[in-house]
């Protein structure tokens, strides 16, 4: 297990702790923990958590997932994950990254209590972060993820997946970034409800990235996004 802190002005918030998990973290391990952390936060007896972890090759459930969607229910393990959004698969070479924080105290450029502008800034987070590869993350309107536009081929793939849940105000779950996962594995789903459009990974956009480059690119896009000194992220009015 690995921590990633960072220093902050005398009388600023306290940061969220940065931990990365050594191997792969089986997911009923990382909802347990998840559990506990947001109830310790909440209870104020806890900080907050970004946590950068690995899975083994599963498919996950969001409230809004349809079983008709899971195409291949024998390929792998299936949880029903309690988050918001539809079918995703994760495994090896998925950088999952999980976010616990109050939403009821403001970070970086997001409101106190804004919902909203939290999922935006996440988004925000991951287009940075892609930034640092010479990647350009998009938005799509009507459509949850950063995707990335080949524009010679009139194509365009999803890179990044977002899926949230808030408890009294403190969030979890989070974003997963493709960095070099089996793309086939995604073939067993349609990811995100969404079946005319592929997915991709920074390999197979030809980035030979490797997992302690893509955290330390996540580590300097999350200040830019929800540090102290962060700008605007979030649409106005």
């Amino acid at each position: 297990m690995t921590t990633m802190g960072s220093i902050s002005p005398p009388g600023t918030p306290t940061p969220p702790e940065w931990r990365i998990a050594d191997g792969l973290t089986p997911y009923p391990d990382a909802l347990a923990l998840m559990r506990d952390r947001v109830a310790a936060i909440r209870a104020g007896t806890a900080s907050e958590l970004v946590w950068l972890v690995e899975h083994p090759p599963i498919y996950t459930a969001g409230t809004s997932a349809k079983p008709a969607e899971l195409t291949d229910p024998t390929r792998f393990p299936t949880f029903a994950a309690g988050r918001g959004g539809q079918w995703t698969y994760h495994g090896p070479g998925q950088r999952t990254v999980y976010v616990m924080l109050d939403l009821a105290r403001k970070h970086g450029a997001v409101p106190v209590n804004d919902i909203h502008c939290y999922v935006n800034a996440l988004e925000e987070f991951l287009i940075r972060t892609l930034d640092r590869f010479n990647v350009k993350g998009e938005r799509r309107a009507g459509r949850v993820g950063i995707w990335v536009a080949d524009q010679s081929a009139g194509t365009e793939a999803k890179i990044g997946a977002i899926g949230v849940r808030v408890s009294r105000w403190v969030s979890w779950h989070g974003v997963a970034l493709n960095v070099d996962p089996d793309l086939s594995h995604f073939s067993g789903i349609v990811p995100c409800g969404v079946r005319e459009h592929g997915v991709t990974s920074l390999a197979a956009l030809g980035h030979s990235a490797t997992m302690h480059d893509v955290d330390i690119a996540l580590r300097a896009a999350w200040d830019e996004v929800f540090g102290v000194e962060a700008g605007p992220v979030c649409a106005v009015g």
